[in-house]
């Protein structure tokens, strides 16, 4: 029995060092672009957004707006108040819609980070959730003009993490940066950690031909299938890395894979939670209706494409 056990741990640590090995400077560097943004570019990025109201774009102001969305390092429980403050100086909810969803879906540390799957996942990924963004913009814009989307009252009453205030007030901007790493290195390293892990018993005791069978052929089946995994797997983006690196090595689809790394940050708990403070239970419905379909859609594309 122990030397089972001995044999089965020298697996696991062969399989961990090498994912390891793979993504780590991957996650470091994704931290380290993420804190800079975070300390010496999150004003710009607000600056940038106000911008936008003063310059009138019309239809065409989703397009700037999703990209500040994605250049935003702040989780949904930061972005929230921030869209509410915009809000109130009259910014058009269809650029918080643009602004709001290709947040959700995508920031600076994950983009980076999502680099170990490889150039053509990192640019679709990167393109689906700036089109996520932009198309969220658009049916408000068309399906609500004159109506109101968000309920943004009583947000502020709201108890959660970076919801009133930033936690970088350190007078000197070096040691701001570097307070700002370690906490999202606290906060990101056990999700890290565990998804190599995961991904090291994934690859030692799950069949590749099982993943094929569930990602990767009948294209309409994996991609509903790798939509819904996205939802309960999805509990921090880096964690997800190491994963979607050992599924698409066994066969899953980069379709089915697209759709995971959309319906995941689209619908994870904390994100889910924050996006119903804003929007009532009928909006709400069509919040999730719309992730999961756009993620559908942006699959069979992908799969009927490459």
């Amino acid at each position: 029995m122990l030397n089972v056990l001995f044999r089965e741990a020298i697996y696991f640590w062969y399989f961990f060092s090498v994912q390891f090995r793979q993504i780590a400077a991957y996650w470091a560097l994704g931290m380290i672009l993420g804190s800079l943004i975070s300390v010496f570019g999150k004003e710009k990025l607000h600056s940038m957004f106000v911008f936008l109201k003063e310059k009138d774009l019309g239809l065409l102001g989703v397009i700037p707006a999703s990209l500040i969305g994605i250049a935003s390092p702040l989780c949904m429980y930061g972005t929230v108040p921030i869209a509410a403050s915009f809000a109130e100086k009259g910014m058009e909810e269809d650029y918080l819609a643009a602004f709001m969803m290709s947040s959700i879906l995508l920031n600076p540390q994950l983009l980076f980070y999502s680099a170990a799957l490889g150039k053509a996942a990192l640019i679709i990924r990167f393109t689906s959730c700036f089109l996520c963004g932009i198309s969220a913009g658009l049916l408000i814009r068309f399906f609500y003009r004159g109506k109101t989307f968000f309920n943004f009252a009583g947000f502020a009453n709201k108890s959660s993490p970076d919801a009133s205030s930033s936690k970088d007030t350190d007078p000197n901007m070096f040691f701001r940066f570097l307070k700002n790493l370690w906490r999202n290195i606290k906060v990101t390293g056990p999700a890290f950690l565990l998804g190599v892990s995961l991904s090291a018993l994934f690859q030692r005791y799950v069949p590749s031909d099982m993943v094929a069978a569930f990602f990767g052929k009948h294209r309409g089946f994996a991609l509903l299938m790798a939509a819904s995994v996205g939802v309960p797997l999805y509990v921090c983006g880096g964690a997800t890395i190491p994963l979607l690196i050992s599924w698409m090595e066994s066969g899953m689809s980069l379709g089915s894979a697209s759709a995971f790394m959309i319906t995941g940050p689209a619908m994870k708990i904390t994100n889910i939670g924050a996006v119903k403070i804003i929007l009532s239970l009928r909006n709400f419905v069509f919040y999730v209706g719309f992730s999961i379909v756009f993620a559908v859609l942006t699959g069979l594309l992908i799969d009927y494409t490459f």
